[in-house]
């Protein structure tokens, strides 16, 4: 059966061209309101004033000229603590400004940064009208000076094309499909791509990988794109479960409704491989990807069972639904072999990790202090928000059973997350090596960010590698 998906025709995100002339956009706080307005004719003053502009975050009044056409906008920037509280101002003005193209005619308050505000109002134009007609902003933005567009736009389109994967129903996104979606990647920007499918996973020695995905019709595989051949190692591997029924320990329905996103992992890795390799990171990348569908027939893994992994290591199965533990971790298995010098894991693993910071925040494990802490700091440049949480030693004694090395399923409901990150741990070996833990979905709509699949952590990455394996 062929594919149903290949990578879209995506509309992504740019600038308006640099020799385009844009109307102004005025930037103001609550505090420098007045004074901007005292300095602008009584026409203007007054019809702001008229419209009720007191300068709030995310406030937009459009400017009239004398021949009644637009002239300008005024956006509203708010006080320090409204903008503390919200994200991407300009993506927040972008959806309310009239289609046209717009340049900033004042500068940012200086605690929002231009790079981070040009991203959200590129993203202030994405919309996935794969199956009904929808629009982003219409409004576009000439790139302020001093603001790398072709880096910004590299992000846009990484961004873009994560949430365009996630968003995608199971049923046009399959293994097959995810696979296809490498392949136009790695085409892009010539990397190249190599695919082990069904039986041959056990051939060349994937048992886990094979295991959970026997059970579908659509048969299991592991991507494997390659990019780079100067510099530092970098590998990156994403959990690639199109969709999780939760196997024999069947999810309920409710539980079942965002399963297509159960590939966001996947779909994180590869928006960030395009920011690299389209701004060019003098890196050798690599990623991996298991690229399952978790099924319910005959042939389906059963708890009680246990298997051998790739490491050699063996796995007792005390919950079927606990499945993306398994895939990554033939996956880490292969990665550790190469000794990369960093290798990155991303997932949509646990409950336990949306529970403990919620939708908007991707946890993330390492035993690097130096680069938790670089991380962390680019992350919060980035407006990209992250939190570190413990590979906890002690906790090693709940992923062993006894009747096998590991359990992927300790029983109890204790630190979820963390087990998983230390099941994980055992299979990526004496790598220096991090882990996240991501939702990978907008509950709800705000600025530059629609409900529906957004990608978690990866700007922060993408931010912090140059520092991270000495390229900056």
């Amino acid at each position: 059966m062929q594919p149903h998906f290949a990578v879209p025709n995506l509309a992504v995100p740019t600038f308006a061209p640099a020799s385009d002339t844009g109307l102004p956009l005025h930037i103001v706080t609550e505090r420098t309101l007045d004074a901007w307005l005292a300095r602008q004719d009584g026409t203007t003053a007054g019809w702001a004033r008229s419209m009720g502009f007191a300068g709030a975050w995310g406030q937009v009044v459009v400017l009239p000229g004398a021949d009644g056409t637009i002239c300008g906008a005024l956006i509203g920037a708010g006080t320090p603590k409204t903008r503390q509280r919200q994200r991407f101002l300009l993506a927040a003005a972008a959806a309310k400004l009239p289609e046209g193209t717009y340049a900033l005619a004042s500068d940012l308050p200086a605690d929002l940064s231009a790079e981070v505000e040009c991203f959200g109002w590129l993203m202030a134009q994405y919309a996935f009208d794969r199956y009904a007609k929808t629009t982003g902003a219409k409004a576009r933005l000439i790139a302020p000076d001093g603001v790398d567009a072709a880096r910004v736009e590299a992000m846009a389109a990484g961004e873009t094309f994560t949430r365009t994967l996630i968003n995608t129903p199971a049923e046009d996104m399959g293994p097959a499909e995810l696979q296809q979606a490498v392949e136009s990647l790695a085409e892009a920007h010539g990397a190249t791509v190599s695919t082990v499918i069904g039986e041959d996973l056990l051939a060349q020695n994937f048992p886990l990988i094979h295991t959970v995905g026997r059970a579908a019709n659509r048969a299991p595989r592991l991507i494997d794109m390659r990019w780079g051949n100067e510099g530092p190692t970098l590998t990156l591997v994403g959990k690639g479960v199109c969709f999780d029924t939760g196997g024999l320990n069947l999810k309920p329905g409710a539980s079942m409704a965002l399963m297509k996103k159960d590939m966001g992992g996947s779909a994180n890795v590869l928006g960030l491989a395009h920011m690299i390799m389209a701004t060019g990171l003098r890196l050798q990348l690599r990623v991996l990807i298991p690229a399952v569908e978790n099924a319910v027939s005959g042939p389906a893994f059963r708890p009680g069972d246990i298997f051998t992994s790739r490491k050699g290591l063996t796995v007792e199965i005390n919950n079927t639904d606990a499945e993306g533990r398994l895939v990554l971790a033939d996956a880490l298995a292969l990665a550790q072999e190469d000794t990369p010098d960093l290798l990155i894991s991303m997932a949509t693993l646990t409950g336990a990790a949306r529970v403990a910071v919620g939708a908007d925040i991707a946890p993330f494990f390492t035993d690097r202090e130096g680069d938790a802490v670089t991380l962390a700091s680019n992350a919060q440049d980035a407006a990209d928000p992250v939190w570190r949480l413990p590979f906890h030693d002690p906790y090693e004694a709940m992923i062993e059973p006894g009747i096998a090395d590991l359990d992927n399923a300790p029983a109890g409901g204790f630190a979820g997350a963390i087990t998983a990150a230390l099941f994980l741990r055992r299979f990526a070996g004496d790598a220096r090596y991090m882990h996240f833990d991501v939702f990978g979905w907008s509950p709800s709509s705000l600025p530059a960010r629609p409900k529906g699949g957004v990608g978690q952590g990866t700007r922060a990455l993408f931010q912090a590698l140059p520092e991270m394996l000495g390229l900056s």
